[in-house]
């Protein structure tokens, strides 16, 4: 069954992927996004300040923890689908201070599935059976995978090492026990690194752009041998979306990028677009500095995207080139963004206010 939501609620939706996802709900499916963001310091409002005054974007800043915040939203906006993408996700914070990753990505989601849940039977029968909440989740939750090992599917057992994907392994199967036992339309996905437009500069893409930029050391751990599978925001947007409309309730989709990459290849990646785009005195790999690795790093990442290809026809449009060259040139162009955060200013804009 294709379902065509008009009215979506998303939350998290002042993040990176969030912020994206809304940018291409309302310019490029016209549809009418109700987004739900606690701005906590991963939240900025700049990043949704094209979509200000737009008559299908509605901003309201709400801590999902409130269950009563949550009723009000759902009774004035009377949503089709809900895309629940908040989430503390920066695995060095959840080593440091696990209290918020189990608050945001547990307690969190546990109010926000039984405030859709309280919605969703009191919607018509069509309506009713056109529904869907679509939880986004990580791939970090199946835990490790040795070099020759095949990439996760979505039978894969969940072996979570970190805080942070312990959290969000615990919310996916709160998300599955709420289908299982209410019956709500649940899917998720799980999805690879993204990288992209709007990334916080915490995480190692925007962290080694803006070393170079600063002539600064480019941390990387280890021997920079960890692998990860990158996907580009915009594509893994796309397949939010498909899978939101077209996917079968009840199932798990894994969505991947097809770019597995060792950090210190991707580090010179972006190094030598940078030498291209922005040359400096030297090359910029020779700021890069090997540093003690954080504790529970997961050597390898990897994801198999058969069934979402197979059973939706999803694939990524940006590959390993495209995608870098892209997300360079964008954080080149938009240096007002990333310095507003550096500096500290975006927290000013924190007001709760409709955009």
């Amino acid at each position: 069954m294709t379902c065509t939501p008009q009215t979506i609620l998303i939350t998290g939706g002042a993040g990176f992927i969030g912020s994206n996802l809304a940018h291409m709900l309302v310019r490029d499916k016209q549809t009418r996004v109700i987004n739900v963001d606690k701005l906590t310091y991963a939240g900025n409002l700049e990043s949704l300040r094209a979509l200000n005054n737009h008559p299908d974007h509605v901003f309201i800043q709400a801590d999902l923890c409130d269950p009563g915040a949550l009723r009000d939203i759902f009774a004035a906006h009377r949503p089709d689908a809900v895309m629940h993408l908040a989430a503390e996700s920066h695995v060095d914070r959840s080593i440091d201070g696990p209290g918020e990753f189990i608050q945001t990505n547990l307690v969190g989601t546990f109010h926000l599935l039984q405030t859709a849940l309280a919605h969703w039977r009191t919607l018509a029968p069509e309506a009713k059976a056109a529904f869907r909440f679509l939880h986004v989740s990580t791939d970090e939750v199946y835990g490790s995978l040795g070099p020759d090992d095949p990439g996760f599917s979505e039978t894969t057992a969940y072996d979570p090492h970190s805080p942070y994907s312990a959290s969000k392994a615990g919310s996916d199967h709160l998300a599955r026990a709420w289908a299982d036992t209410y019956g709500l339309p649940v899917l998720v996905t799980n999805c690879s690194n993204n990288y992209g437009p709007y990334q916080f500069p915490e995480k190692l893409i925007p962290v080694v752009i803006l070393k170079c930029l600063k002539g600064e050391p480019i941390p990387v751990y280890g021997k920079g041998e960890n692998i990860r599978d990158w996907l580009y925001v915009k594509d893994h947007a796309e397949a939010l979306y498909t899978v939101c409309t077209r996917g079968t309730p009840g199932e798990t989709y894994n969505i991947g990028g097809n770019n597995e990459r060792t950090n210190l290849d991707l580090v010179r990646t972006l190094c030598g677009l940078l030498d291209e785009l922005r040359p400096g005195p030297k090359p910029y790999a020779d700021l890069i500095e090997f540093v003690t690795d954080r504790p529970g790093h997961d050597l390898r990442y990897a994801i198999d995207p058969a069934k979402i290809r197979s059973e939706l026809g999803w694939t990524p449009k940006e590959d390993f080139e495209s995608g870098f060259r892209k997300t360079v040139k964008w954080y080149l162009e938009n240096e007002d963004w990333w310095q507003n955060i550096l500096n500290g200013s975006y927290q000013l804009q924190r007001l709760g206010t409709q955009l």
